[in-house]
Formats: C-alpha cells, sequence, structure tokens
C-alpha cells in the first residue's frame, strides 16, 4: 500500500468536502451504491435524470485527493489528467484539489472526444460491444454523451476555469500520443472500454513521474467492459509489478516506482 501524505488544514477540509457533496449530488441525498443489485436504476435516477456533475462515488474522490496531496507533498513533478470525464466533475475536483493547495503551476488536462464512448470492435470485444448497443446505454446513458461548452460551463459554475485547465477533444487514439504534456503526477482513466484504457496507458504512462499515481475508475468491472484485460496485458507487457490497490469493489490504483 502506498503511504498517502496527509496534507490539509480545516479551511481546505470543508471547501473540498463541500465540492465533493456538490460534485455528487450528496448535499441532501445518499449517493447510489454500486454494489447493489439495483444500481442501474438508482444510477439513471441519481446521476443521469439529476444535477450530479460526476458520478464518481465519493471515496474515488477521497482517493484521488490523496493522491494529488501526496504528490504535492512530496513535489513529485507533473499535470493531472483524467481520460473520460463525462460532465467534468473530477477534473473539476482536481483542479479544486490545486487551488485549495495554492498550486499555480500544475495544469488539469481534460480528455474526452465529447460525443460519447467509441464503438467497440464487436468481434474482438463482444460484451462491450452488447453494452455499448443496449438500450440503457444508447437510450438511458446516451453514451456518456455530453459536450465541451457543457463541460467548460460546469468548471465555469465553479470558477475553475483558467489558463491551468486544458482541454484534449477527440478519440484517445488521436488525441493523446501527440498531447503537448511533458510529465504527468496523477493519471486517471475512465474511458470504460478496452481500447481506451489501452490507448490511454500506451501513450501517456511513461509520461507519469516516478512516485507517481495511475488510477482506473472501471478495473474491477467484469460484466460489460474488458478494461481489466487491457490494465492486467499492459502490465504484463511492460513488467509492471508495483501492487493495484483496492479503492472500491471497480476502482483501483498504482504508485508508479520511484
Amino acid at each position: 500500500m502506498p503511504a498517502l501524505h496527509p496534507m490539509s488544514n480545516p479551511a481546505v477540509d470543508r471547501y473540498l468536502e463541500l465540492m465533493q457533496k456538490v460534485l455528487t449530488g450528496t448535499l441532501t441525498e445518499r449517493e447510489p451504491d454500486i454494489d447493489d443489485p439495483a444500481f442501474v436504476d438508482s444510477f439513471l435516477a441519481h446521476y443521469i435524470r439529476g444535477h450530479a456533475v460526476t458520478m464518481t462515488p465519493r471515496v474515488r474522490l477521497d482517493n484521488a485527493r490523496r493522491c494529488v496531496e501526496d504528490v504535492l507533498a512530496r513535489d513529485v513533478p507533473g499535470d493531472l489528467l483524467e481520460a473520460g470525464v463525462w460532465r467534468g466533475g473530477m477534473t473539476i475536483f482536481l483542479r479544486a484539489v490545486l487551488a485549495a493547495h495554492g498550486d499555480t503551476a500544475r495544469r488539469v488536462w481534460v480528455a474526452d472526444s465529447f460525443q460519447g464512448l467509441p464503438e467497440p470492435d464487436a468481434k474482438r470485444f463482444p460484451l462491450e460491444a452488447r453494452a455499448h448497443a443496449s438500450k440503457t446505454m444508447t437510450e438511458d446513458f446516451q453514451r456518456f454523451a455530453v459536450s465541451l461548452a457543457d463541460v467548460r460551463a460546469n468548471f465555469a459554475a465553479f470558477d475553475l476555469l483558467d489558463d491551468q485547465v486544458q482541454f484534449l477533444v477527440g478519440w484517445f487514439k488521436d488525441t493523446l500520443p501527440t498531447a503537448p504534456i511533458d510529465r504527468l503526477a496523477v493519471l486517471r482513466l475512465d474511458g470504460d472500454y478496452y481500447e481506451s484504457t489501452m490507448d490511454t496507458l500506451t501513450a501517456l504512462h511513461d509520461k507519469v513521474s516516478p512516485g507517481g499515481y495511475i488510477i482506473i475508475d472501471d478495473y474491477g468491472e467484469r460484466l460489460w467492459t474488458y478494461c481489466r484485460r487491457a490494465v492486467d496485458e499492459f502490465r504484463a507487457a511492460r513488467g509492471i509489478t508495483a501492487p493495484l490497490v483496492r479503492v472500491d469493489t471497480k476502482c483501483y490504483f498504482w504508485q508508479k516506482p520511484a
């Protein structure tokens, strides 16, 4: 287990805890239980039809905060990036963590197609293809498509849209290999599918600084995605043996060895 250094004070804690509640829509409501058999119904009600800006459970926001505060405390060089942002809530939170600690140098990279999930290859990834074509994905989730204008507006609503926020618009296979990023301290993957996961790791893993973090939002998902296979294959091909640490039943992360 990586040793994550606490880096907070009461004012920072209050601000970031309030940000979490607003972004997750939990000021007055409980968040859905990801392990509840009826999760899809509660997910639709709370996130898709509700006003939450992120569908990321609060425990994962806590994890992201600890990772960012740890790299700040240890001065690990690099920016922060999330690949797959939906309404932008997690990246807004990452920017808020930097603001709360007075960091004016690091950038937050917001990478997304802003037109929803890419269509999986049905022969190579049948689980993903079935999920992608399902009524739930196409009609209810609308393949998680949120426009760039809407995400920018969400940043602006929290007064966090500035030059430290950079957008990478397009499919990961096209945008990430040539992105003007020198170093990353925290890389968070939420692209859902095998190819999005592999494209992100292939393009950006080597830019993560020693001591930095790689967070995989969907590593524990098995029913509709091959994200876990992509991560396992990438780690095996690169000889990565850093332990995968559980955040919750779906999300895992590892620390790049120093």
